[in-house]
């Protein structure tokens, strides 16, 4: 397998390592040299440090993976998880957005509705996709896509990516907070299985106008948060170089979020995060989404509705108490 050349700050023992294994084997065949022992010892300490580092990773470390440019996006699931992907565009008012996706697709052989958030790979696809951040008529679309899904009866699947929506002034213009308003409505009552995946980037209200689902699943090294850890430093403490004090007192990580009810499942990623081994957490999300998936269509339409109900309504539930006399 091809070594990501882009390293986090985190990593770096890791390329130090592989540097001395990479010398260690040329020096081995231009030398015509049996050094297995070392080579053997430096790969046992490489796996070793991997495991070191990726199992006691921090918040602000998470994210950093959740951004990585190499991690896969919703489309690269797509494609490995579903077949004849045919892309439906604009929401019928204003354009058609290219952050915010949405198509037929057909999953273990049955017909679904793609939703998904996109990013880029290089610049010009950036801009293109302005980043990940849907403007108001991505939500628009998502959400004429989805009635026409409840209308032939297609399961939604929602691929969330996004570090939020755009906060431009344009995007205020035509009533970003207002779109996305009316998808966590409208999604609250659809009557087909919806299913919202966090593959990176979970972010504020842009993650939540396509994520009021039956079943909300998220990556092991993705985040899920009602703002950045960049826009909360920004705030609580006037300077963004706080990101990972933000980070740490947001608890963003897929454990906390499982342990408090956001999301339903937590799902595993490859040594390393999903960008070293994209083909096993695809493999990975595939039996999520099957088995979620098989649940909720045993439902009837009205159970569906009563359970996702609960789910939001017990979310953030507290409960007040008075305190004896004398405590």
């Amino acid at each position: 397998m091809e070594r990501p050349v882009y390293l986090l700050e985190f990593e770096k023992p890791l390329r130090e390592l592989e540097k001395q294994l990479d010398a260690l084997h040329q020096q081995s065949l231009e030398n015509n040299i049996d050094m297995a022992a070392e080579l053997g010892a430096i790969e046992g300490k490489l796996e070793q440090t991997r495991r070191d580092i990726y199992s006691n990773l921090t918040p602000w470390q998470r994210v950093q993976v959740a951004r990585h440019p190499k991690r896969p996006y919703a489309l690269d699931y797509v494609a490995q998880l579903c077949t004849d992907f045919q892309e439906l565009h604009g929401d019928r008012q204003f354009k058609d957005d290219q952050a915010l996706i949405g198509g037929t697709a057909f999953f273990e052989g049955r017909a679904v509705m793609i939703i998904a958030q996109q990013k880029g790979r290089d610049t010009k696809e950036n801009i293109l996709r302005n980043f990940g951040m849907p403007q108001p008529e991505g939500y628009r679309k998502a959400l004429r896509l989805m009635k026409l899904a409840e209308k032939f009866g297609l399961p939604v699947l929602s691929f969330i990516d996004t570090p939020g929506a755009f906060p431009g002034v344009e995007s205020e213009a035509r009533h970003v907070s207002e779109a996305i308003a009316v998808n966590l409505r409208e999604m609250a009552l659809l009557r087909v299985p919806t299913i919202a995946v966090i593959v990176g980037e979970g972010g504020s209200g842009g993650a939540l106008g396509i994520g009021v689902t039956d079943r909300v699943l998220v990556f092991e090294n993705a985040y899920y948060s009602v703002i950045s850890p960049e826009g909360c430093a920004a705030i609580l403490w006037k300077d963004r170089a706080h990101a990972p004090k933000a980070a740490e007192a947001l608890k963003l990580n897929a454990a906390n979020l499982k342990e408090l009810g956001v999301v339903d499942e937590v799902i595993p990623e490859p040594l390393g995060g999903a960008h070293n081994d994209p083909e096993a957490a695809g493999k990975a999300l595939k039996e999520a989404f099957s088995r979620h998936l098989k649940e909720l269509l045993d439902k009837s339409t009205t159970q569906l509705l009563e359970d996702r109900y609960t789910r939001y309504r017990d979310l953030g539930a507290y409960r007040e108490t008075t305190a004896k006399a004398g405590k």
